[in-house]
């Protein structure tokens, strides 16, 4: 993963991964590197298909829009050597795809912002399910999605193209971080900050003092130090981040970004690589993943992030697009 070439030179925070860099490499392959001949010898029974995501998302003043993107390569590379320590298994790294839908402006009906550019749902999942037919036809058994972006609809979108793999091609296509177990891993701030501290970064669900530190930690020089003068917006309840966010000139984030820490971020990289790996692992050793709860099965009832709302605005879209097609007599 080449974002994060210097973090992972300087070795992994997770125990006991205790094989060579020579030996990951051996049994870690990139799709866009390989030739016909590298992929057809491939055991395909026991080749792992990673493909990472990451939407770019504003992020607020004091995180780069591509904050998801960044955070995931460096997942997948734990995940693609947790995988590989298992004798016989091999990876297979998809280029990343920086696609996403609903970034976190939406919640505050804020439909153009700065620094973000989703697609549509039924894009997103006209993506994911067309790659699951190119790699469902050629035998590919095993696909994960590494995907850390929150919106319900790009879960259910992610969600539902993994089903219709396994329905399809009889295969396992799992989106992990749409797993409740993994998704709502692991409580970082409840584990580093002060009774005050944990009272002031609230309610959050975006650009907090959580993923500013997760990118303290990553890549600290996409940071501007005046992240610890922010101003904490502090909510206690989704109905708080929809006040909040509706705000003439709302930032971009909620909670408080200036509680933020290096250290923080890396503690909370590693809880979350740990249990994203675990679950990985126990789907291969056969638990069925559609028995694990689903984070965007619970949300649905809420929909105080006004996800049918947002589906009515992309229906306009997608019915603008194709007037403009037929308009111009294209097929």
């Amino acid at each position: 993963m080449k974002r994060c070439q210097r973090f992972f030179a300087a070795g992994s925070l997770l125990a006991g991964l205790m094989f060579s860099n020579q030996q990951v490499k051996a049994q870690i392959f990139r799709i866009a590197e390989m030739n016909t001949r590298q992929i057809k010898v491939l055991n395909l029974q026991k080749t792992v298909v990673l493909i990472p995501g990451g939407i770019p998302e504003e992020h607020g003043p004091y995180l780069p829009s591509y904050t998801d993107g960044y955070a995931i390569d460096a997942y997948t590379q734990e995940l693609a050597r947790a995988i590989v320590a298992r004798p016989g298994w091999t990876v297979v790294l998809f280029p990343q795809i920086p696609l996403g839908n609903d970034p976190a402006n939406t919640i505050g009906a804020k439909r153009i912002f700065p620094g973000s550019y989703p697609i549509r749902m039924a894009t997103l999942r006209a993506v994911y399910m067309d790659l699951a037919n190119e790699l469902g036809e050629q035998g590919f058994r095993w696909v994960f999605l590494v995907h850390n972006h929150g919106a319900p609809n790009h879960h259910k979108a992610l969600n539902q193209a993994s089903d219709y793999f396994h329905d399809v091609y009889g295969g396992t296509m799992v989106h992990l971080f749409g797993l409740k177990p993994v998704f709502l891993c692991c409580g970082i701030e409840d584990k580093m900050f002060s009774n005050k501290e944990r009272e002031e970064e609230g309610f959050t669900v975006h650009a907090g003092a959580d993923e500013q530190s997760e990118i303290l930690f990553l890549r600290p020089e996409f940071v501007p130090q005046d992240y610890r003068e922010a101003e904490s917006l502090t909510g206690k309840n989704f109905a708080d981040l929809v006040r909040i966010a509706k705000v003439d000139g709302w930032p971009g984030y909620f909670g408080a970004p200036r509680l933020a820490s290096a250290a923080m971020g890396a503690q909370a990289f590693a809880l979350s690589s740990q249990k994203l790996n675990e679950m990985a692992l126990q789907i291969l050793d056969g638990l069925d993943y559609k028995k694990i709860p689903r984070y965007a099965d619970e949300m649905d009832p809420l929909n105080i992030v006004g996800e049918g709302a947002e589906l009515e605005y992309e229906q306009m879209q997608e019915k603008r697009e194709l007037d403009w097609l037929r308009a111009n007599h294209i097929q």
